[in-house]
């Protein structure tokens, strides 16, 4: 689509509600939305995840986002907004089948990441796997990712750009969003 034409996006907001930091409630979230202009605003679990309609570019809608947050709410947080498509894509790419969806999760990058793979051999449990599809680092913990010292030390094993990572349900379910 061209930068004129209205398109489904999805943005990802890395660390707010977390922990009692950065609180920003969903319902004003979409009413931020609202007053851009954005339309079809939709939350999904209060840690950050954002489906609308709109018009631009994703580091412009991604910087209007940041800074009218930050602007309104006095949070500032990294945001990543990707197309629908891109995030359809990348569910499609998943190179899992967990038996359970939520000990794998996707690591949305920035730019292209870089993996250590030295610290992804001193960090990881026999049964954990990494896999890179694109900008997203997908990473396997079947012995569960709160007790996963690899999911601990992951910001070691991926380098070179800022994350915000989702768990396979969460993917889904933003995909289900879009449509």
């Amino acid at each position: 689509m061209g930068v004129g034409q209205v398109e489904r996006w999805v943005a990802l907001f890395r660390g707010i509600n977390i922990g009692g930091h950065n609180k920003v409630p969903m319902a004003d979230l979409r009413a931020l939305c609202g007053d851009l202009g954005w339309a079809d605003a939709k939350t999904y679990i209060a840690s950050g995840n954002l489906v609308f309609s709109a018009s631009g570019t994703p580091a412009d809608l991604a910087a209007t986002l940041r800074g009218t947050l930050r602007d309104r709410r006095g949070v500032d947080v990294a945001i990543l907004v990707l197309s629908g498509d891109e995030v359809r894509s990348t569910l499609a790419a998943c190179p899992f089948d967990p038996e359970v969806p939520k000990f794998l999760h996707a690591f949305f990058c920035w730019t292209d990441p870089v993996i250590v793979q030295s610290e992804f051999d001193r960090h990881a449990a026999p049964s954990e796997q990494i896999d890179v599809c694109g900008r997203t680092v997908w990473l396997h913990t079947p012995q569960g990712f709160g007790t996963s010292k690899l999911a601990e030390k992951i910001g070691k094993v991926i380098t070179g750009t800022e994350t915000t990572a989702r768990n396979l349900n969460t993917v889904r379910t933003l995909v289900e969003m879009l449509d």
